[in-house]
């Protein structure tokens, strides 16, 4: 299920958007949207009166870490076809496999695979590019349909980029092994950008989202636990379902910066804030350094630090069963941080053109992402109830893409 406080593009806050949030499409859900694999080594700020390049990506990517493995293949391929159209296609796949903390205290490992393609258009006229997406994913126990539409405008002799978006999610959540169960979540989400050279180095990026959720937002699998001081529990608790409210709504903004070192190298850092009506508050803050060496090779390194209050409605240990309206343990809703090191290289492998190709390259990104729970514990081993360890865990993620420019 959605994440607790879902981050678009540069953050990571749960092991399952690991893997799909630095890919070539990202996120379940709202805010699932089509971008480049490469896109670290990319400028923060767009440039509204310029087509996408003809282009196409290959990509593998992989994650592993806290029992859950991710990995899959994906291609997204861009193309004009008159001077003022580009259109654009992904299809992308995760094979995952979980044994979990989740899976393993509650129930048993698993194994699905979610399969997800995207069609995109843009269109160009005098200093005004307008974008328009759809996008269908679908495993054995979530469907989503999700559109988006965009418009840039430049401005100001072009050194100022205005975007408006507007998106549209239909989702249908199911249970394996239920032909029964089967709801609904509508998703809206709204966005604006703006993009602005602030000197012949420096760009500055300014963004804001708000999203909203209505429908079922919850895991059907997940429960909570609570205090059963019955003789015959062992445990000392027992399990219920999770209930959740019907209706959420997100606020996130953002600051992004790059500047160009007068050495072929930049540094770029970012900052984002998010807020939502379950009382989630979340913080993200990224730097990073971008180095040439001669001609074929790009180096990238980034840290990035994330934290995130818990939702009103969560705790690891209920008093008594039925406690509270609302109920929730999944522990991205709880008190969490994390901490990533991202390394990155791409070499040139073809640069004076070859048959129809322009240029090609070969780019590897690996990430070692610190997970850290306040607030959830690790039921595994034997201590007194409430008493259990804290629970944490490191993640490796790996992506390996070719990029051919025609």
């Amino acid at each position: 299920m959605q994440p607790a406080a879902a981050e678009v593009v540069v953050v990571v806050t749960s092991p399952r958007a690991a893997i799909t949030q630095r890919s070539m499409s990202i996120g379940r859900g709202s805010g699932r949207l089509a971008v480049l694999a490469g896109l670290w080594l990319v400028s923060l700020v767009s440039i509204a009166a310029v087509l996408p390049e003809d282009r196409a990506d290959g990509l593998y990517h992989y994650y592993n870490g806290g029992g859950i493995q991710i990995d899959g293949p994906s291609l997204l391929v861009r193309k004009k076809v008159a001077n003022n159209v580009s259109v654009s296609a992904n299809y992308y796949v995760d094979n995952i496999s979980s044994a979990s903390i989740d899976v393993v205290t509650t129930a048993s490992k698993y194994e699905e695979k979610r399969t997800q393609m995207s069609l995109g258009i843009d269109y160009l006229h005098d200093d005004t590019i307008m974008s328009a997406s759809f996008t269908t994913s679908d495993e054995n126990d979530y469907a989503a349909d999700t559109m988006n539409f965009s418009i840039s405008q430049e401005v100001f002799s072009g050194l100022t980029t205005i975007t408006m978006g507007y998106g549209r999610g239909s989702d249908v959540v199911t249970r394996r092994g239920d032909n029964v169960f089967s709801e609904d979540v509508d998703r809206r989400a709204y966005r604006l950008g703006l993009s602005q050279v602030i000197t012949r180095n420096l760009l500055v990026g300014f963004f804001y989202e708000t999203i909203t959720d209505e429908g079922f937002l919850n895991n059907p699998y997940r429960t909570v636990r609570y205090i059963d001081s019955n003789p015959g529990n062992l445990l000392g608790y027992a399990y219920e379902p999770e209930v959740y409210p019907g209706t959420r709504t997100s606020n996130a903004g953002s600051v992004r910066a790059r500047y160009h070192l007068p050495y072929r190298a930049a540094v770029y850092g970012s900052y984002r804030y998010y807020t939502d009506t379950w009382d989630i508050s979340a913080h993200t803050a990224e730097v990073g350094y971008t180095h040439t060496l001669g001609d074929p090779w790009v180096f990238d390194f980034s840290l990035r630090y994330y934290t995130q209050t818990k939702a009103e409605f969560y705790s690891d240990l209920f008093p008594f069963q039925q406690a509270q309206n609302f109920l929730a343990r999944d522990k991205e809703m709880s008190t969490f941080s994390n901490n990533a090191v991202r390394l990155g290289v791409s070499y040139d492998l073809i640069r004076d053109g070859w048959s129809f190709i322009d240029r090609g390259s070969i780019n590897l990104i690996y990430e070692r992402i610190m997970f850290n729970y306040d607030d959830f514990r690790d039921l595994r081993g034997t201590a007194p109830v409430g008493e259990e360890p804290l629970y944490g865990f490191d993640a490796d993620v790996i992506q390996l893409f070719f990029s051919i420019w025609f």
